[in-house]
């Protein structure tokens, strides 16, 4: 990968950590906490299509590239208004700790 390009950073992506709460009954409801908003970059890799219960499913991998955080964690997303990127991966591309390039999903119906 080329380096990254911090003029490229335009998209600006709110990051989301695993939150679940008790749900009073033994169980557990999912959710997310912001951590923070960033500047990013995102690039579609490759898409799928596949059909689950009778409904069209598509997903969409995306290299999504930021300024370096030691505190990212596959499992933690970035929003940007309904669209949901699930970080899979990342890495330092240069290992100078300037940016991290993340493998991310997004899934849409």
């Amino acid at each position: 990968m080329a380096a990254v390009d911090p003029g490229q950073l335009s998209h600006r992506l709110d990051l989301e950590m695993r939150d679940d709460a008790s749900d009073g009954q033994g169980g557990i409801v999912a959710g997310f906490a912001l951590v923070t908003s960033l500047w990013a970059r995102i690039e579609p890799v490759s898409v799928t299509h596949e059909e689950q219960a009778d409904a069209a499913v598509f997903t969409v991998t995306h290299r999504i590239s930021i300024r370096f955080r030691a505190d990212l964690q596959a499992g933690m997303r970035f929003c940007k208004g309904a669209r949901v990127f699930t970080i899979q991966a990342f890495h330092d591309p240069d290992e100078t700790r300037r940016y991290l390039v993340c493998r991310c999903t997004e899934e849409g119906r």
